[in-house]
């Protein structure tokens, strides 16, 4: 039987968030939602458990707006200012550039982690978390969160 994580070796999780691999719907740029998902849970509630603050506007959320020439703060205010869902999307649609250019972000995302380093970090991760046997299985870092989010057995 394929190991699990050790729970709480990652600090609390969050199953709210979707996956990275969940496209935005009018962009098509993955990550996005979650993203915007992790703006609105510091709106309702302050802040982001600590095994996820670590890396809020940083990290994949950095990279992101790296590739759209933004800065995650400017999506984290238009979350914080907007009312509803057709809010945030009017502000996104504003603060985007013309051309998201959502094919290179998608193959540059899901490829995040298969350089020798990147290996050898999901491996000391997914060792942390009593599953280095998952190593040849979970190949890259969405693939690393949604195996720790339970997305992935």
């Amino acid at each position: 039987m394929p190991s699990r994580p050790i729970p709480g070796s990652t600090g609390e999780v969050l199953t709210c968030l979707p996956s990275p691999y969940l496209p935005h719907a009018a962009t098509g740029l993955l990550y996005l939602p979650r993203f915007l998902a992790k703006c609105n849970y510091v709106k309702a509630h302050g802040a982001l458990p600590a095994s996820y603050a670590k890396n809020y506007r940083r990290g994949l959320d950095r990279f992101l707006c790296q590739h759209l020439g933004i800065e995650p703060a400017a999506v984290e205010k238009i979350v914080f200012e907007s009312t509803d869902d057709a809010a945030i999307e009017a502000g996104l649609k504003s603060l985007l550039p013309a051309d998201v250019r959502a094919a290179q972000w998608n193959r540059a995302l899901v490829q995040k982690g298969l350089t020798p380093a990147g290996q050898e970090f999901l491996l000391e991760a997914l060792t942390a978390m009593g599953c280095a046997d998952r190593a040849g299985e979970i190949r890259s870092v969405p693939d690393l969160i949604d195996f720790d989010e339970g997305r992935i057995e």
